[in-house]
């Protein structure tokens, strides 16, 4: 009978496993009085929650108005960030984010964390081709085009299966069964797709962080340099030994 009722846990357990939620690792808070639009477009999108409806897809500036410990990185004020959080709404009033490594960030919609091999897709993707101009606070036709095009980029990474190789990526296909999987209809999915196809490992790496608050979207945001990613996760220690390794 013990026997039994071992094995009877043993598989509540492992029914339970998959569904816990792995508290990541807080590296410091930052508060965040409220958020306004960057350069951005409105898009139809499918997966993250959504269904087809049009959602804003673009760049975001973050009112950051104090932060402890890592969180004191980023000076008060403006900080461009990009949602990866669909099924969250952006900040308007004051909240404390918590700050984490970008492979430690955990969707409760997905039930996973972004994990190392996507937070490096993510890292390639804002060093190759991330524009300081789409938070700038003036933004032409092409800057929207392009700051919609990283968003949906970065959401076809933290939604979808990781493919065999950066070609696998494509924006206007749901490839991932299940509550995963993401496509965007409305923005210029040929620069998406191309700027993901690129990400082979040879490009530069941005160090990165994930802001993040239940209830709220959380963000992707850069490390302010020189900061070391040594600070915020093995995802970036992994970027600066490759970069060394290609300067070597």
């Amino acid at each position: 009978m013990k026997m039994y009722k071992l094995l009877a846990i043993l598989g509540i357990v492992a029914f339970l496993m998959p569904s816990m939620t792995v508290k990541a690792t807080t590296l410091g808070t930052v508060d965040i009085s409220g958020s306004v639009r960057g350069a951005n477009g409105v898009a139809d999108v499918y997966g993250g929650g959504y269904a087809g409806q049009s959602v804003f897809t673009g760049a975001y500036l973050l009112n950051k108005t104090s932060g402890t410990s890592a969180g004191t990185l980023w000076d008060n004020g403006s900080v461009s960030g990009f949602c990866i959080e669909l099924d969250e709404s952006a900040p308007h009033s004051a909240y404390t984010y918590e700050v984490v490594g970008v492979s430690d960030a955990y969707s409760g919609l997905l039930n996973e964390s972004v994990g190392i091999e996507k937070s490096n897709y993510l890292s390639e993707l804002w060093g190759r081709y991330y524009d300081p101009s789409w938070t700038d606070g003036s933004y032409d036709l092409p800057d929207n085009s392009s700051a919609a095009a990283f968003a949906a980029a970065v959401w076809e990474i933290v939604y979808e299966d990781l493919p065999a190789s950066s070609y696998g990526w494509d924006v206007t296909e749901d490839s991932a069964p299940g509550i995963s999987g993401f496509a965007i209809d409305g923005i210029n999915s040929s620069t998406a797709n191309a700027w993901l196809a690129s990400l082979d490992g040879t490009g530069p790496m941005t160090d990165l962080a994930v802001f993040t608050n239940d209830g709220n979207q959380n963000y992707l945001v850069a490390v302010p340099e020189p900061t070391t990613m040594l600070l915020l996760g093995v995802g970036g220690v992994l970027g600066a030994m490759r970069r060394k390794k290609r300067l070597a």
